[in-house]
């Protein structure tokens, strides 16, 4: 098949979460199987023309209201993406100053939300379509990744099947359905609809605009990212008001659980820690790889303790208020009460960031990083014991298939994709491959973690064999790719019922 990925991000060239690693992996996986796959993206001001390929002549392209505008089209081929035979997996970059040249993707510190985004993505989705008009290539399928890139079904089913696209499907892929793009309705001309499409398309959110809700109307099949998260968004709790659009599109829904580039996430061959290692020679590299985290982050060395890891983003869904809130976290009781050590990597909400500054400074147990650094990443991954991650609400996570496969036992909520993913401890048989808790709450975070403490100091050898077991698990996309051509292969059946 031939397959267009619309995304707002894809690595390496720009990425603000999971959803950059998906595309790409996405998209190589299928490029790999043997599929005609192509991503388009903006150019982003970060990217460096320099290291890109111009297409001859400029690209207009028509953006509602606004009338058209004039782009250039860069291109590369995604890396590691070059076949024996040749042809590697082309990415195209829309280049368009007013929409794209400035820091930041959706948002930057000055400005958490760009106002213009309404019209800077309908430069990236109408161009789209003109992008496959000047290469002379039409796709199966069009993939459209979350709310910046959902205009694109909506385009293709109300104005572009009957301007050549007809036998093309869209697919529509929700990566955190907290984030919808929703704006005033003063926006609705620029996106290249009329006003007779403002309620049949989806558009119309409580006299809004709302990206996500249309994609959700207007895609031929939707997927989102682990199956317990599909059925979880059908529901109130954590439909975020979406959850009767999912509900009468149930049918045309498929949860596919993201895969793990194990090229990048190996520990056999990780050239990020102090000491690669296998399932065979766990204990040893656990160990050199828990000191050598241990001095980076300025802990005692000390084999006899577990390390508590995490890395993520210091927002309210990660569930970081129940651990690191002054008043009623449970961090500090942790390392107070607890004979743990606690290793912490990532950025965020400003109050947060302050808190854990101050738990640093009263606990000697306590250490954090805050911002971004890959090699820490993985070096948290190896050295840690245990990985918390207490999330209020997880479509698919990747932390915890990247600790399972690292050794690392994952602490977790039973929610989205860590449901999927991780297998709860059985303390008779020595049964699962880590942690897990339902409700989320400062006491339930302390109580699973001091069970898995208490597992760690009185069962070493259920922690043994839980430690090799999480190492076997299969996280690759070669599965998961093929769950997506069958989608694929759907879409394509209903336009010819």
């Amino acid at each position: 098949m031939k397959i267009l990925m619309v995304s707002a991000e894809a690595v390496p060239y720009a990425k603000t979460g999971g959803l950059a690693d998906m595309v790409s992996a996405l998209a190589l996986s299928l490029h790999r199987a043997g599929h005609d796959v192509r991503i388009v993206m903006p150019r982003y001001y970060a990217i460096d023309r320099s290291a890109l390929r111009l297409l001859p002549e400029p690209m207009g392209v028509p953006v509602g209201s606004l009338g058209e505008q004039w782009t250039a089209v860069y291109a590369t081929e995604l890396p590691g993406s070059a076949r024996a035979n040749g042809g590697g997996l082309p990415v195209y970059f829309i280049d368009h100053e007013q929409s794209f040249g400035r820091e930041g993707v959706y948002g930057s510190p000055a400005e958490s939300d760009f106002h213009d985004n309404p019209a800077r993505f309908s430069v990236l989705c109408n161009g789209a379509f003109q992008l496959c008009r000047k290469l002379g290539w039409f796709p199966d399928v069009i993939h459209a990744h979350d709310w910046s890139a959902a205009l694109a079904p909506v385009l293709l089913k109300f104005v572009e099947r009957r301007q050549g696209f007809g036998g093309t499907a869209s697919v529509f892929t929700i990566h955190n359905l907290g984030y919808q793009g929703n704006y005033s309705k003063d926006y609705f001309p620029v996106l290249g609809l009329g006003w007779e499409h403002f309620f049949a398309s989806g558009f119309e959110d409580w006299d809004r605009i709302n990206f996500l809700k249309a994609g959700l109307c207007s895609a031929d099949a939707l997927t989102t990212v682990s199956p317990t998260y599909a059925a979880e968004i059908q529901s109130g709790e954590h439909g975020f008001r979406m959850d009767g659009v999912l509900r009468s599109r149930s049918g045309d829904l498929y949860g596919i659980l993201n895969g793990v580039d194990t090229e990048i996430w190996n520990p056999a061959k990780d050239k990020r820690l102090a000491r690669t290692y296998t399932a065979r020679t766990l204990a040893a590299g656990k160990a050199l790889n828990k000191r050598a985290l241990q001095q980076r982050m300025g802990l005692p060395e000390d084999a006899s303790v577990p390390l508590i890891g995490m890395v993520t983003r210091l927002t309210d869904q990660k569930g970081v208020a129940e651990v690191f809130a002054p008043t009623f976290g449970c961090a500090y009781r942790l390392c107070s009460q607890i004979a743990l050590q606690f290793a912490v990597l990532g950025a965020g909400e400003r109050w947060c960031q302050d808190e854990i500054r101050q738990l640093e400074s009263k606990l000697p147990n306590f250490r954090a990083y805050l911002g971004y650094d890959d090699g820490l990443s993985h070096q948290i991954e190896a050295g840690s014991d245990f990985f918390l991650m207490p999330s209020r609400y997880e479509p698919c996570g990747l932390n915890q298939m990247y600790s399972l496969l690292y050794g690392t036992l994952p602490i977790v909520r039973r929610t989205g994709g860590l449901a999927d993913t991780v297998q709860n401890y059985d303390d008779k048989t020595g049964g699962g491959t880590g942690f897990m808790f339902d409700y989320l709450s400062p006491q339930s975070v302390f109580d699973t973690v001091c069970w898995a403490v208490y597992a760690w100091s009185h069962r070493p050898d259920h922690i043994a064999h839980m430690r090799k077991r999480a190492m076997q698990q299969e996280f690759g996309w070669s599965v998961a790719a093929a769950r997506y051509a069958d989608v694929y292969e759907a879409a394509l059946k209903k336009l010819t019922r």
